[in-house]
């Protein structure tokens, strides 16, 4: 028996496991390089343009004699306290469209992602066919619609629905253009596909069989969709909703075409002092202020809805 080899009954030796090759530098870089264009596209078209409003914000002047960087956050305080009820109804309008787009949409998303079959989709091009007309004629022909006198405000009058609004204060009189409802329908449309397609991709992820599993154990159709449809759709929900609330309480263009000067929410405060009293610093602030209130309505949004698959 040779040296090298163990002794009759003895343990084989133990392979040494390979060694680990380490990747070379270029190769753990990949990631990263893949990343660059989506940072310099950020940096470019996001964050460079906040860095310079954010400026804006903080400067004194006028047209004539230019705007100089002051650090005069007196702005800020002046911009709220002057468009406060701006801000307010903004936040209003806002909050109604996406409940009013969520009571409208999660029927037609269960529709489509339960019910209609070899239908499914045509329903589907229906509710995205809006998105092939401009922003801006979907919103006149809203301005048609409601137009006084109209087949559409006569059926509202004749059904007394307009004397129901009119208590609410959303409408007065005999019309419906230049009132808060109006506005508040303009939202709803122009918004409602962006509540239908996160809520029907949510629904159609539920597994059929839960449902079975629901009406095996004797469960009502209203019990399965409180204990199981409900709950399971809620990442949908949450989606859905702050794509409708966040572009809706920055609009202007409803407001602007469907409503009167007691309906101005703050976009049209921003885009007047932008392009109207050209008052920059005044709409850098504003814009700011409004991005600051969204994005802390949304933080607390998301941490009460208690949903982890957004994140």
């Amino acid at each position: 028996m040779t040296a090298t080899e163990a002794p009759p009954g003895a343990p084989a030796p133990e392979a040494e496991p390979p060694a680990v090759r380490t990747p070379p530098a270029r190769r753990r870089l990949v990631p990263y390089w893949l990343l660059l264009p989506g940072i310099l596209w950020l940096l470019v078209f996001f964050a460079a343009p906040l860095v310079y409003q954010a400026s804006t914000s903080i400067q004194t002047g006028s047209l004539e004699e230019g705007f100089k960087v002051t650090w005069h956050l007196a702005t800020y305080w002046d911009a709220l306290g002057s468009y406060g009820p701006q801000f307010v109804r903004s936040v209003s309008y806002a909050a109604v469209a996406t409940v009013l787009c969520l009571l409208l949409g999660y029927p037609l998303a269960y529709l489509i992602a339960f019910k209609a079959g070899r239908w499914r989709h045509l329903v589907m091009i229906l509710v995205i066919a809006p998105f092939f007309t401009s922003f801006l004629i979907r919103t006149l022909a809203w301005k048609t619609i409601l137009a006084d006198g109209g087949p559409v405000v006569g059926a509202l009058d004749a059904l007394h629905f307009l004397d129901v609004t009119n208590w609410l204060g959303l409408t007065e009189g005999h019309r419906v253009l230049a009132t808060p409802l109006a506005v508040v329908c303009g939202l709803t449309y122009n918004f409602l596909p962006f509540m239908v397609l996160p809520l029907y991709t949510s629904l159609e992820r539920i597994d059929p069989r839960l449902h079975e599993a629901a009406g095996d154990l004797y469960a009502r159709p209203s019990t399965t969709f409180r204990r199981v449809t409900f709950p399971l759709s809620m990442p949908g929900v949450v989606a859905g909703t702050l794509l409708t609330f966040i572009p809706a309480a920055g609009d202007y263009i409803n407001a602007e075409l469907l409503g009167s000067t007691d309906q101005k929410m703050i976009g049209n405060v921003i885009q007047s002092q932008f392009l109207r009293v050209l008052d920059y610093p005044t709409a850098a602030a504003l814009s700011f202020i409004l991005m600051a209130a969204i994005l802390t309505m949304v933080t607390v949004y998301i941490r009460t809805s208690g949903t982890e698959d957004l994140v």
